[in-house]
């Protein structure tokens, strides 16, 4: 599963997870993308898939994921060595962190080339791809970030992202096998919001129905207990 924000620029920024299929699917997109406008290709584990516990057999996973589908996906720990979604939570919103900063020195060594007419370096690993874009790709302000994920690492990077709350999670879906979700640049300016297609296939609500807005003239939400 693929995370995609979007802008006009033709430069593009990769994540991956470390799985092999993450990789793979990393490999296929790079066969269609211009190399001399790929940014930078950066592996992090944050974005891997939830662990199941280090030793698995399929009948006992089997029974943790309806026990889990039980007790709920959020709070639900699968045990030895094995995460809630809380625990995917944390750290993809510590991914998110270096995902802005990283965007941010990107974007910053951009102004400088162009200020200054000379290349400098960046975390982003920006420098060299910068040299051989256009000079009107240059003049761009942003950039596409690709994140190759898993299906629950999406939906939990999505409520970050979003502030979606613990049930508005639980009613959503993974995305399917392969998809590719697009973030676009929200119309109003500023942000990104979820394409229309992608959230009504995930059941994600609108961002104007979303709970953290209604909670404001109907505290009856809060005795909602039921994941």
């Amino acid at each position: 599963t693929t995370t995609t924000t979007t802008t006009t620029t033709g430069k593009v920024f990769f994540y991956v997870s470390p799985y092999l299929r993450t990789r793979q699917t990393l490999r296929e997109i790079l066969r269609e993308v211009d190399h001399e406008c790929i940014v930078g290709i950066r592996e992090d584990p944050r974005i891997a898939e939830q662990q199941f516990g280090n030793f698995q057999s399929h009948n006992l996973i089997q029974d943790n994921k309806a026990q889990r589908s039980d007790f709920g996906r959020f709070f639900y720990r699968f045990p030895d060595g094995g995460e809630s979604g809380f625990d995917v939570y944390n750290r993809v919103s510590g991914f998110i962190g270096t995902m802005q900063r990283d965007s941010y020195d990107v974007l910053n060594g951009w102004s400088q080339t162009n200020n200054d007419g000379s290349s400098s370096s960046s975390s982003g690993g920006a420098s060299s791809s910068l040299s051989s874009c256009s000079k009107e790709e240059e003049d761009e302000e942003g950039m596409t970030i690709c994140v190759i994920t898993h299906g629950l690492a999406m939906r939990l990077f999505l409520m970050r992202w979003f502030q979606y709350t613990v049930h508005e999670f639980e009613r959503s879906y993974n995305p399917t096998n392969g998809r590719v979700v697009v973030l676009e640049p929200a119309s109003g300016g500023g942000g990104f919001e979820l394409s229309e297609a992608d959230r009504i296939a995930m059941g994600l609500p609108l961002y104007g129905e979303q709970e953290r807005f209604r909670l404001m003239d109907d505290h009856d939400l809060l005795d909602e207990s039921d994941w």
